[in-house]
């Protein structure tokens, strides 16, 4: 069992953490830090935490493990806003939806590159934000990616791994450049899609008419642009290189369907449209 937990964020994940170390009884005690004090607050009165901290700082002053969850651009200043406090045997991870710049991130904000910290990613996000949408069971069965450094010890690794799998999530490791071209491609391309299109129709005359008619698949398609918009600037901004590449390439993509389209080349229609019915029906079954 963790002894002493510091969450630093309480949005919906940091919420939902707190809530799995509780239900499954991995921790001895929670201690919280957020911007928001009515999201500590809300915390506390759900009994997810134990204490509430002023800073940071004071969070972190006695802690065993340290979770960062946080948007990615915030993570420097907090870091650096610790690194005075941080325990010397204290074991650091994030839950950053991307992991070069975290990385480099936290050693500028902490001065070096600890051997406790492990970088991870739990894929078990929703279009909700906020201590309001936590779930105890928002891990369990969901995919957590660990990207450990160069300086990560193995001791580490194995207690974020452990943490991990005890609120029943399936743990993987991967490496960190790999890990950002993953991502862009399964999870930033669709999110930015997702704003596009959005934004795009809202711009066009009558889009009071398009959005009251919208029909299942538009729903399902755009649900993610209700995702914390924060968040998802520094994502971009955090993974610009790997989001470019993938953008670029479906962009390639798109234009191809828009001149099948124009030269009324049902056949390439075809062909693409059952490659990718076959693909997804293959991998999301």
């Amino acid at each position: 069992m963790i002894g002493r937990v510091a969450l630093i964020g309480m949005g919906m994940i940091g919420g939902s953490l707190a809530a799995a170390l509780r239900q499954h009884k991995l921790c001895e005690e929670i201690t919280a830090y957020d911007v928001d004090r009515k999201a500590l607050i809300k915390a506390f009165d759900l009994k997810l935490i134990d204490n509430s901290a002023v800073s940071p700082c004071e969070a972190v002053r006695q802690a065993d493990v340290v979770v960062l969850a946080v948007p990615v651009g915030a993570t420097e200043e907090i870091c650096c806003s610790m690194r005075d406090c941080l325990p010397e045997q204290a074991v650091l991870t994030d839950v950053g939806s991307v992991k070069e710049d975290v990385v480099k991130a936290v050693e500028r904000g902490l001065g070096f590159l600890p051997s406790g910290f492990v970088p991870g990613h739990p894929i078990a996000g929703k279009e909700l934000s906020g201590i309001e949408a936590a779930s105890e069971d928002l891990f369990f069965g969901r995919r957590v990616i660990l990207t450990p450094t160069s300086e990560t010890s193995p001791e580490s690794l194995a207690l974020i791994r452990q943490m991990w799998e005890g609120v029943g999530a399936v743990v993987e490791e991967m490496a960190i450049e790999y890990h950002d071209e993953v991502l862009a491609a399964t999870s930033h391309l669709p999110h930015l899609l997702a704003f596009a299109l959005v934004e795009s129709l809202a711009k066009m005359g009558g889009s009071e008419d398009i959005f009251r008619y919208a029909a299942g698949g538009f729903r399902d398609f755009t649900r993610i642009a209700s995702s914390d918009p924060t968040m998802w600037r520094d994502i971009c901004l955090s993974n610009r290189n790997a989001i470019l590449e993938v953008l670029n390439r479906f962009e390639d993509d798109l234009h191809q369907l828009s001149q099948a389209i124009a030269k009324g080349d049902a056949a390439l229609l075809l062909d693409t449209f059952r490659h990718a019915k076959q693909t997804r029906d293959y991998f999301c079954h």
